[in-house]
């Protein structure tokens, strides 16, 4: 649910300082567009093509679409074991959605936020076994917000507080940290996994269950260094969701 006080401050700046839709550039025109950074047209194109994807054939491990195989992609079966213990993704990063992400994550458009939050509680709800849904965003790398201003995760994780606050069904818990370490990006997919490999840290006891929200999965190794942290520490259960996947 929108809050009335937000959902003017989003309405003026984009009178004054148009983002326009994120994905096709057109002007938003009513609060409900400027809210979400989205125009309705493409707004309705991506809740139906979700709609079409939680009907698709999903990996049980990692969540990606299945090609041809039964309950596990090749990758989680070929792979070494994960630490988390399921995950959910939801867009290709492809076309219309790698314009989602960047309008998001690199011209910090805001409003995407509020889409992105209910996607995560809808998505979350899957772990919730009717208790207490704990969530815990992927840490940034360090001095990543001092340099930027800010941090794509840590700002849904802000967000998800707001709500939180009205609710008693989840809460954030920033439990972990992260050491400096090479960037994911720069390095291949074979040596992803073991980069982030006791860079991530606990710094206290973690709930019991937790769900991990990020911004892409590639590999799975964020994840995994985060769920790995997670159990060193005590968690029971870790559950991955991400917004795109690749």
């Amino acid at each position: 649910m929108r809050d009335l006080t937000g959902h003017l401050l989003f309405y003026l700046r984009e009178y004054f300082l148009p983002f326009g839709c994120s994905i096709c550039g057109k002007e938003l025109l009513d609060s409900f567009e400027t809210w979400y950074g989205l125009c309705r047209e493409c707004h309705s194109v991506i809740e139906n093509d979700l709609a079409a994807f939680r009907k698709e054939a999903l990996c049980d491990c990692c969540g990606k679409p299945l090609i041809s195989e039964i309950g596990r992609c090749l990758s989680c079966t070929n792979g070494e074991p994960n630490d988390f213990d399921g995950a959910q993704v939801l867009f290709p990063y492809t076309g219309k959605y790698q314009r989602l992400l960047a309008a998001y994550k690199f011209k910090k458009n805001l409003p995407l936020g509020h889409f992105f939050t209910e996607k995560i509680l809808e998505m979350s709800h899957k772990y919730s076994n009717d208790s207490n849904i704990v969530i815990v965003p992927v840490p940034p790398k360090p001095g990543k917000i001092h340099k930027t201003g800010w941090d794509q995760i840590e700002y849904l994780a802000r967000l998800l507080e707001k709500r939180a606050d009205k609710s008693t069904d989840f809460s954030v818990n920033r439990c972990l940290k992260r050491l400096a370490s090479k960037s994911q990006k720069e390095l291949s997919r074979e040596n992803r996994r073991t980069n982030l490999r006791g860079r991530i840290i606990s710094v206290r006891k973690p709930p019991k269950t937790v769900i991990l929200i990020d911004d892409v999965m590639t590999t799975g190794s964020t994840l995994n260094a985060c769920a790995a942290a997670l159990k060193e520490a005590g968690a029971e259960k870790v559950y991955g969701l991400c917004l795109f996947y690749d």
